[in-house]
């Protein structure tokens, strides 16, 4: 039985009633996490009605097991499926997602990750450096006299939109407005979402496509040095890209390109903060960073569940599964399963165990890892070298969602 009082365990059922919208979760999932590691790693979750999986070994072989996929329309009719008919008043947000890296299978899913994946491999993305460190120094200079910042705004939202805007190739005045959309598009993720939820991400979703097209327009009339022209040009097997396939694309890489960076560099710097470590014995080196942001990655990270259709009637973990059903990966909580991490919920940026499931596994694992990882073994360091005695100027207020988990502000300090 759990002590937490918005959390009850039956272990003999597997069966957990767990409040997502209560504070004291989803501003510490990693208490709810420990003790379902402790009793049900796999439960069945009452109020979200499908089943979950947290330990490290089951969500770890679940990302690459071919049995399950993102989508289920490619193989079973929603007849067959007794699933509902689309909602009318989100169609504009379903199309965005149509096509969209994320939500496709293979064959489709091979072919565009493909055409993409060349700009964001490490060699290409390493080229970025210099530009990371000028954007932020520039940003950093705006405001270390100042003595505190509002952490969010005046830095961690600015830089990841930036970068992604840069390798697209969508004018960098465009970030607020792609901010704003990003942040509506994402609602649609959230557990709980009321209609209107839904009709600020379905809006979003029409202005964000609009804009697209007339930005995919300008390129077919004046090729650039960008991934916009790259994907626009490039062919597979014969075939280019759809209007919708660069509409959806494009629209999944500026959200992903930023929306997890931004919650990760708070996460990251509210963790450091609160250990009570020394900050300089963490970023001596290359190698030392590289351990910081990869032990930050692992307690905190950005993005908590991905859903997985079961592509067969299938059994894993004594868990009985048709096909159609939905089960939903809890990769922040593999981050923490003590059977493959020593002291697990304990920040230590020495730790050499398991590779974090932050950014996934398999054939969905996130494209844009290595340009995330640049940007926060870049950043991190840099605001601590450039503002001492950085600190915490009152408690950091968690975001009330769950899907993401990030901070509403991060007030810091320094000498």
């Amino acid at each position: 039985m759990s002590t937490l009082s918005y959390l009850k365990i039956d272990p003999a059922t597997r069966r957990v009633s767990l409040d997502a919208s209560d504070p004291a979760f989803y501003g510490n999932p990693n208490a709810a996490y420990a003790a379902l590691h402790a009793a049900c790693p796999t439960f069945y979750w009452e109020q979200q009605k499908r089943w979950y999986f947290t330990g490290y070994d089951a969500v770890n072989g679940l990302l690459r097991d071919r049995r399950f996929g993102r989508q289920i329309l490619h193989i079973a009719t929603r007849e067959e499926l007794g699933m509902p008919e689309p909602l009318a008043h989100t169609r504009h947000f379903d199309a965005a997602e149509e096509k969209s890296l994320l939500e496709l299978e293979p064959p489709e899913h091979t072919r565009l990750r493909t055409m993409v994946n060349r700009a964001f491999v490490s060699r290409h993305v390493e080229r970025l450096k210099p530009e990371i460190e000028a954007l932020a120094n520039r940003l950093i200079d705006g405001f270390q006299a100042n003595g505190s910042a509002e952490m969010l705004s005046a830095f961690a939202d600015i830089i990841p939109v930036t970068i992604i805007a840069r390798m697209i190739g969508i004018p960098e005045e465009m970030g607020p407005q792609l901010l704003k959309w990003s942040h509506a598009y994402v609602g649609m993720y959230m557990f709980g979402r009321t209609r209107e939820d839904e009709l600020a991400a379905d809006q979003a979703a029409k202005e964000f496509a609009d804009y697209v097209r007339t930005v995919i327009a300008e390129r077919r009339a004046n090729p650039k040095d960008d991934l916009l022209t790259h994907m626009i040009t490039t062919e597979h097997k014969g075939k280019h890209m759809t209007e919708e396939e660069l509409i959806s694309t494009t629209i999944v890489l500026l959200n992903a390109g930023h929306e997890a960076t931004v919650h990760q560099i708070g996460n990251s710097l509210r963790v450091i903060l609160e250990s009570g470590l020394d900050p300089a014995a963490m970023f001596t080196d290359e190698k030392t960073t590289e351990a910081t942001v990869e032990e930050c990655l692992r307690i905190c990270a950005p993005v908590h569940i991905f859903q997985r259709y079961a592509l067969e009637d299938t059994d894993v973990d004594g868990v009985p599964l048709k096909r159609g059903d939905v089960i939903s990966l809890i990769l922040a909580a593999a981050n923490l399963d003590p059977k493959k991490f020593t002291d697990p919920l304990t920040f230590r940026p020495d730790r050499s165990e398991a590779p974090n499931l932050s950014f996934g596994a398999g054939i969905h694992f996130c494209i844009g890892a290595p340009l995330a990882r640049l940007e926060l073994n870049v950043v991190l360091p840099l605001l601590f070298r450039r503002l001492p005695g950085l600190r915490m100027a009152d408690k950091p207020v968690v975001k009330d969602v769950y899907h993401f988990h990030g901070l509403e502000s991060l007030n810091l300090a320094w000498d």
